[in-house]
């Protein structure tokens, strides 16, 4: 019998481009059923493929209080969640509900 191996996925390693960043983010939110502690962690996984300590520094945040904030352990403020946007080079939208 095969014994088969698995490894650890980490979406980050796969966010290359701001426009795989923004469908991700899109992707999530669809996704989050109004989670915004899920929507956080989306961040948190775009955060690390831009690297954290250059978001940190972009949103004008320590990198110790960005990791907390956007570790989906916590419903961060929304004043934290527009300065993370911003610093990641994506936007938020809004469409009518289906």
């Amino acid at each position: 019998m095969t014994k088969i191996v698995t490894a650890p996925y980490d979406v980050a390693e796969h966010l290359r481009t701001p426009k795989e960043m923004a469908l991700y983010l899109d992707a999530c939110i669809a996704e989050s059923d109004g989670d915004a502690a899920f929507i956080a962690k989306a961040l948190g996984d775009i955060a690390r493929a831009k690297g954290m300590s250059e978001v940190a520094r972009d949103a004008g945040l320590s990198r110790e209080s960005l990791y907390k904030a956007l570790s989906g352990q916590r419903n961060p403020d929304f004043s934290t969640i527009l300065a993370v946007t911003r610093a990641l080079g994506v936007q938020l939208h809004a469409a009518p509900a289906a």
